[in-house]
């Protein structure tokens, strides 16, 4: 038993020796601050300048292009401004040539509604002349003043004929300016009548009697018909 308890007071104390001896903990290490000495290496500070030499040269590279960008931005707005203005003239344009090809595609229709306009017009004025009679060679001045009173007495006896009521005039004169009466040109006398009959019956007798002749000069009468009137009649006398 003694043995026992000699071996327990034994381990207990190499435990206790143990503890004892082990080593005690390291003091705090300071870390020395980096040198702010220049560097060692030539090569190094020379590679240091030409890197901060190319980023000055980029720099000022950048601010350059910055100048141009600004350049180009202003021409660009102002070509902005040219294409907006162009569009409405554009747009201005095809307005018009809409209403010109509208225009030019009813042509065909207007020309259709003047040709027919045309022609009763002329139909119109063709029988508005019909009691017209055109007396020509009557020598100037011979009516004096008064073409009318000098027809009503002049035309019984150069035609020769009885009218039932006395001749009535619509509207009578000469033919043409006063200027030519000076160079030996004789203008014609036009008279509207009054009444269609007495128009028809100084033509007819004109037809049938021929030219008539009054101090030297023939005279003639001729309906005072539109030109193309008359142009279509001569057609159909060769018929």
């Amino acid at each position: 038993m003694p043995s026992g308890k000699s071996s327990g007071r034994h381990s207990r104390q190499l435990l206790f020796s143990e503890v004892i001896a082990l080593p005690k903990p390291m003091a705090a290490q300071t870390i020395p601050p980096c040198s702010t000495t220049p560097l060692a290496d030539p090569r190094l500070a020379d590679a240091t300048d030409r890197i901060l030499q190319g980023i000055t040269a980029v720099g000022r590279r950048l601010e350059a292009m910055d100048l141009k960008i600004s350049v180009l931005s202003a021409a660009s707005t102002s070509i902005r401004a040219d294409i907006a203005r162009f569009q409405v003239t554009v747009t201005d344009l095809d307005q018009r040539l809409t209403t010109v090809e509208d225009y030019i595609a009813a042509l065909p229709i207007q020309d259709t509604k003047m040709h027919f306009l045309r022609t009763k017009i002329t139909d119109l004025e063709n029988r508005s002349r019909r009691d017209n009679v055109c007396f020509f060679g009557i020598p100037e001045h011979k009516e004096g003043s008064d073409v009318k009173a000098f027809l009503k007495n002049f035309l019984p006896e150069l035609t020769c004929l009885d009218f039932s009521q006395p001749l009535g005039f619509q509207r009578t004169h000469r033919i043409g300016p006063l200027h030519k009466a000076t160079s030996g040109w004789l203008r014609s006398i036009i008279a509207c009548f009054l009444r269609h009959k007495q128009a028809r019956k100084v033509i007819y007798a004109a037809r049938s009697q021929g030219p008539y002749s009054l101090e030297g000069h023939e005279i003639r009468d001729g309906r005072g018909l539109l030109k193309s009137k008359n142009e279509k009649r001569k057609a159909f006398l060769a018929l």
